[in-house]
C-alpha cells in the first residue's frame, strides 16, 4: 500500500490535503504536527485511513526515519518564507517523490536548485501545487496552448477573508509586503513595490469587480521562465475591500524595519485573524482566479481568458495538491526533476482531475 506523509499535517491546508487523499486515493496517509493531542483527535475524526504522527522539522533523524518508510512527501509546513529545502534534499536522498503547497520565491528558487540531484535520484518533486500557485499555474499553460504566440500573462486572485487557511495566511500576505521584487514587464526585469497599482478585476460572482494589486508570487519568475512571453503580471486583492486598504497602508506607511521584524508580523497575522473571524461570516471563505494570457493566432490578435471560483479557498489549494499526489501514486506522472506546476502537468490530466473533483473552470476567448 502506498504511504503519504503529509508534513504539517494538522494545518488547515495539510488537513484539506488528507481529506482530498482520503476521497480519491486509498494510500495510508499519515500527518504530522508538533501538538500530540490535537493530531490524534483529529487523525481519529479523518478516519482510519489516517495515523498522526508527532515530528518537529528540526528534528532531522525523525524526520529522515518518516521520510524514508513513505511513497510520497507532501511538505505542508508553512510559511515557507522560513524554510530551507532540507526536506526535500532527505527526499531525493531516500528516494522518495516530493510535492508542496510553498508560495513565495525564495524557497522556490532554493528547491529548484536540487533538480539535477533529484533527476540522478530518479525524484518526481513538483513544487507550488496548492491553488495560487498551483492550479493557476495550469490555467496559464492551458491559455499559451491555445495561442500561437503568447505575448502577455495577466493573472490575478481574491482571497475572502481569512480564506479558511487561518492564520498561515494572514502571516503569508504580510510578509509577501516585505520588499520590492522583481517582476517581469516588457522583456525586461523591474522592481516592483508590493501591493501597488491598483486594478479593478472582474471576476464571477459572487466577486464582481474586485480590487487586486502587485503581489510577489513564484509564477512571477516560474512562468516567464516557463514560456516565452514579454509580461507576466501577479496581482491578489481581498475582500471584504477595507483589507486590502489596510494591507496597502501597511505596504506603504509602515517602516520597512518594522516589516522585517517577525513579532511585528506575528501581531499583524493574529489581528487580521481575530477580524476575519467576524467577517468571514458575511464574505465567506472563498477564492477566485483569473488568468488571461494574451498574444496571437491564426495572424491575429487574441487574448484567452479563464476564470475559476470555489467556496473554499483551502479546499481548493488541496484539490490543486491532492490531485498530483493522486497521479504521481497510480503512475500517471513521472518526472525525475524538480518542477513548477506548469512544467509538469500536462493539460489534459489537469483537466481529468479537476472534473473529477467538480472544480468547474470557465474559458473564453476576448475580443481585441
Amino acid at each position: 500500500m502506498n504511504k503519504v506523509l503529509i508534513l504539517g499535517g494538522t494545518g488547515r491546508i495539510g488537513s484539506s490535503v488528507a481529506q482530498d487523499l482520503i476521497a480519491h486515493t486509498d494510500a495510508e496517509i499519515i500527518i504530522t504536527g508538533r501538538n500530540s493531542a490535537n493530531g490524534t483527535a483529529l487523525g481519529s475524526q479523518l478516519g482510519s485511513q489516517v495515523k498522526f504522527l508527532a515530528i518537529d522539522l528540526d528534528e532531522e533523524d525523525s524526520l529522515k526515519n518518516a521520510i524514508a518508510s513513505s511513497n510520497l512527501v507532501i511538505h505542508c509546513a508553512g510559511p515557507f518564507h522560513y524554510r530551507d529545502a532540507k526536506v526535500l534534499k532527505s527526499c531525493i536522498e531516500q528516494g522518495v517523490n516530493y510535492l508542496d503547497v510553498s508560495d513565495h520565491r525564495s524557497f522556490t528558487r532554493k528547491v529548484l536548485d536540487c533538480k539535477p540531484e533529484a533527476e540522478a535520484a530518479g525524484v518526481t518533486a513538483i513544487v507550488n501545487t496548492g491553488i495560487f500557485p498551483g492550479i493557476s499555474n495550469s490555467m496559464v499553460r492551458e491559455g499559451v496552448e491555445q495561442l500561437d504566440e503568447a505575448e502577455r500573462i495577466h493573472l490575478s486572485y481574491v482571497v475572502a477573508g481569512s480564506g479558511g487557511a487561518g492564520v498561515t495566511v494572514m502571516r503569508t500576505t504580510f510578509l509577501g509586503l516585505r520588499r520590492e521584487f522583481e517582476s517581469w514587464i516588457n522583456g525586461k526585469w523591474e522592481m516592483v513595490k508590493p501591493y501597488s497599482d491598483r486594478e479593478m478585476i472582474q471576476f464571477p460572482a459572487p466577486y464582481g469587480r474586485t480590487g487586486v494589486y502587485w503581489f510577489d508570487m513564484p509564477e512571477t519568475f516560474t512562468l516567464p521562465d516557463t514560456f516565452p512571453v514579454k509580461t507576466v503580471i501577479t496581482k491578489f486583492g481581498t475582500v471584504p475591500d477595507f483589507y486590502n486598504y489596510l494591507t496597502w497602508s501597511v505596504a506603504h506607511w509602515w517602516p520597512a524595519s518594522w516589516l522585517r521584524n517577525s513579532a511585528v508580523i506575528e501581531f499583524l497575522a493574529h489581528v487580521s485573524h481575530r477580524m476575519t473571524d467576524f467577517t468571514d461570516k458575511l464574505s465567506g471563505v472563498g477564492v477566485a482566479i483569473r488568468s488571461e494570457v494574451t498574444g496571437s493566432k491564426d495572424g491575429q490578435p487574441a487574448s484567452y481568458c479563464s476564470t475559476l471560483v470555489h467556496k473554499n479557498t483551502s479546499v481548493a489549494a488541496a484539490c490543486g495538491t491532492g490531485s498530483l499526489a493522486q497521479l504521481m501514486l497510480d503512475g500517471k506522472l513521472n518526472k525525475p526533476g524538480v518542477w513548477v506546476v506548469e512544467q509538469a502537468l500536462p493539460t489534459d490530466l489537469f483537466e481529468q482531475t479537476m472534473e473529477s473533483r467538480g472544480i468547474q473552470i470557465n474559458r473564453s476567448w476576448l475580443k481585441p
